[in-house]
């Protein structure tokens, strides 16, 4: 670690966050301080977005009390001028710009359109980038001519979860959850082509879980039909959603595009196998099954030869808590690498 020089105070957005929470070496420590998120008016306590630090107001105000702003998500009810707009009031304010790049397609938006209008503000105005895969980084280069450092994604489970034995149990249970349906998410018609494909492999269980909201109701009256293991239910806890993670042999993700994948690394924490499509960078991330994603839709041989693998092979990749622990480490240390060496080139 890096922690012989001054500490680095870091405005984050947002800093609750597990993603962010897991960037700093576990058990805690090092330079790096990240600022709480500030109390958004009107809204609950605990909430971060929309972000008060992505205001030109708010860095003109608290500009002496961090040294660089660092930017991972959170902005997409910004234009691109609201953007530049913090931008340029950090750079009056002399303080760098560092944005990780976590999402070339955001998965909450229909089109890229907008997303990409953000990133053609943000990404240009950054004095460094970050991102989570070789693959993204050589995106960002090709669109936009930026080298982003690749510094891999931490774990997302409490740390009391990592390398824990999974639970025994009979027969081979693939899981599909609709998590409110993103808009890049096709839960419906990857539980119709896996339950074919299952019908079979014998002591196979498609499991589908939705919320119990509007969409996750309309995605429950859809696979209904199709003899699935279906539940619908409220929204999970955390440790509700990794006890149903750790009960799946295979997880599968029904994404039509985006980029990363936080539930990936879930799987990857848990031992449970996932089955990633094609599109974005999903693969690059942790050890994983591919389907192709072809045109607008799953490949349903693909799928299929995809499941018969995972049945067959019963692939077990599990992250082990040292291993989490000492990645934890290295990641704290490239950030605190790339915060240093960009506020080394400011003040230079």
């Amino acid at each position: 670690m890096l922690t012989s020089a001054p500490p680095l105070r870091v405005a984050s957005v947002p800093a609750d966050h597990p993603y962010v929470r897991h960037l700093a070496p576990a058990g805690g420590g090092g330079a790096v301080r990240r600022l709480d998120d500030p109390a958004v008016p009107g809204a609950p306590a605990g909430q971060w977005w929309p972000p008060v630090m992505l205001r030109p107001d708010w860095v003109r105000a608290h500009a002496a009390e961090f040294d660089l702003l660092h930017l991972h998500f959170g902005f997409d009810d910004r234009t691109p001028a609201e953007l530049l707009a913090v931008a340029d009031a950090l750079r009056e304010a002399r303080k760098p710009l560092v944005l990780t790049v976590h999402d070339l397609r955001n998965p909450h938006h229909e089109t890229p359109e907008r997303h990409t209008a953000a990133l053609d503000a943000l990404i240009p105005a950054a004095d460094a980038l970050i991102t989570l895969t070789r693959g993204a980084a050589d995106q960002v280069r090709s669109r936009w001519g930026r080298t982003a450092a690749v510094i891999p994604h931490p774990h997302v489970v409490h740390e009391r979860w990592l390398g824990g034995e999974r639970p025994a149990r009979q027969g081979f249970v693939v899981g599909v959850h609709a998590k409110s349906q993103r808009v890049n998410s096709d839960p419906v018609t990857v539980a119709c082509r896996l339950a074919e494909a299952a019908s079979a492999l014998p002591g196979v269980t498609v499991r589908v879980d939705a919320h119990d909201d509007e969409r996750g109701r309309a995605v429950a009256r859809q696979v209904e039909p199709l003899g699935v293991d279906l539940r619908v239910h409220p929204r999970f806890s955390d440790e509700e959603l990794w006890a149903y993670l750790a009960a799946l042999d295979l997880s599968v993700l029904p994404y039509r595009f985006g980029t990363h994948s936080g539930w990936l690394e879930m799987c990857h924490d848990l031992g449970t196998a996932a089955l990633v499509p094609s599109c974005g960078c999903y693969a690059e991330q942790a050890p994983c099954l591919v389907y192709r994603w072809e045109a607008a839709a799953a490949e349903p041989d693909s799928l299929a030869a995809q499941l018969r693998s995972a049945w067959e092979l019963r692939p077990r990749w599990q992250a082990s808590a040292d291993d989490r622990a000492r990645q934890r480490a290295e990641i704290a240390a490239a950030h605190e690498r790339v915060y240093r060496d960009v506020l080394a080139r400011w003040r230079g």
